[in-house]
């Protein structure tokens, strides 16, 4: 069985979360199992450094961003193993300091990031990872920031795309992700 099959097979669908119509992908089954969390974090890091890595101008990952709130449990794992720094994509008014702030669309309104002024330095290689990517506006977010502070977004990782949604579209970078759902 493929990395891919092993780690879809343990994500639990909850029909009509988190309203009536959505079948919600839950990735916490992942984060239980010591063996699919470890595949999980491999399969990103795997991924990155024969794939990313190789074919980025600079040749190595400097910044990972992981976007409020799972990012926070993926990003500063991967960031560890590729010896890169992690950066913390949060909701408005939620960290210390100078931030730079990018607003982004929602289903209902809008709402924004924020990042600290001084996490990524000109010119640095940034990778962005989140748990799932919808319409991809929060993703688009993420960029923005790490633009306005003079990083350079090289890819954007997802465990879940809900394809249909086409959020690559919106995006600076390309993307990868481990499912794709048309659902």
């Amino acid at each position: 069985m493929s990395d891919t099959t092993y780690l879809k097979s343990l994500l639990k669908a909850h029909a009509d979360f988190p309203k009536k119509g959505i079948v919600f992908l839950d990735i916490f089954p992942l984060l239980r199992d010591p063996l699919a969390f470890e595949t999980l974090i491999t399969h990103f890091v795997h991924h990155l450094t024969s794939k990313t890595i190789p074919n980025s101008a600079s040749k190595k990952i400097d910044v990972v961003v992981g976007l409020d709130a799972r990012g926070f449990l993926l990003g500063p794992i991967i960031a560890l193993r590729l010896g890169a720094a992690f950066v913390p994509v949060r909701k408005q008014g939620k960290l210390p300091g100078q931030c730079v702030t990018a607003t982004y669309e929602k289903e209902y309104g809008s709402d924004s990031f924020e990042m600290q002024a001084d996490a990524i330095q000109p010119g640095q290689t940034v990778v962005v990872v989140d748990d799932l990517i919808a319409t991809g506006g929060s993703a688009k977010a993420a960029g923005e920031l790490v633009a306005k502070l003079g990083g350079n977004v090289i890819e954007y990782l997802f465990i879940i795309e809900l394809m249909f949604l086409k959020a690559a579209d919106k995006l600076d970078a390309p993307l990868y992700s481990i499912v794709q759902s048309d659902d």
